[in-house]
């Protein structure tokens, strides 16, 4: 238990340049408190207990603005970043090494008892505002940009932008640099819907040019 606090303290530091303590990570993280008081609500709802556990989520929720359902499977070194309105649904599944800004949904689209939450791998980065809904999987290293929706499997070292979401093929098997926010290292020519637009654009203005000739 104490090497788990302990990585983390040592996750948010790594990854926020603005946490300047261990005890500042400690006092002033509601997404570290989202995180703690959710392993104590998820070890009571396997005994059953499971009012008792969704009125600690309920307690976490009310400090923190953070939503995780105490039977949601949450892995190691998570970071939940700013963590306003994040929620993380039921049968959600997240892996270790993961970052989550506010806004974040992992949510379900049905009413069927099961698996209807996303499934998250390790070392994914999900922006702010995104949503990613339903039994799907995202892929180990993805980037899911800010304000996408995601609704499709993502493979893994992908980059998700756009709604509804689509790969910008932003492929970084070989980086080990962090995206903030899940978004393209560069600028728009990565996204191809935008590269088509602007091919379009480039033709039209060619066209455009002729007639006036």
């Amino acid at each position: 238990m104490i090497e788990r606090i302990k990585e983390d303290i040592l996750a948010y530091l790594t990854r926020d340049p603005a946490a300047t303590s261990r005890l500042a990570v400690i006092m002033c993280y509601p997404g570290l408190h989202a995180l703690w008081l959710h392993r104590i609500a998820h070890t009571v709802d396997k005994f059953g207990w499971r009012i008792v556990a969704r009125f600690i989520a309920m307690i976490s929720r009310f400090i923190t603005g953070i939503e995780i359902h105490p039977s949601a499977i949450i892995g190691r070194r998570i970071v939940i970043d700013h963590g306003m309105g994040v929620v993380i649904g039921e049968t959600a599944i997240i892996g270790d090494d993961v970052t989550i800004y506010h806004g974040v949904t992992l949510g379900g689209i049905s009413l069927h008892k099961g698996q209807r939450h996303p499934t998250i791998g390790d070392g994914v980065i999900i922006g702010a505002g995104a949503k990613i809904l339903g039994p799907i999987h995202v892929g180990a290293r993805a980037r899911i940009g800010s304000n996408a929706v995601v609704t499709k499997d993502v493979g893994e070292d992908s980059t998700m932008i756009g709604v509804p979401a689509h790969s910008t093929h932003d492929v970084r098997a070989a980086s080990n640099a962090f995206v903030a926010y899940g978004e393209c290292m560069s600028e728009g020519e990565r996204d191809p819907i935008y590269a088509e637009l602007n091919a379009l654009k480039e033709r039209l203005d060619a066209l455009e040019a002729r007639t006036k000739l």
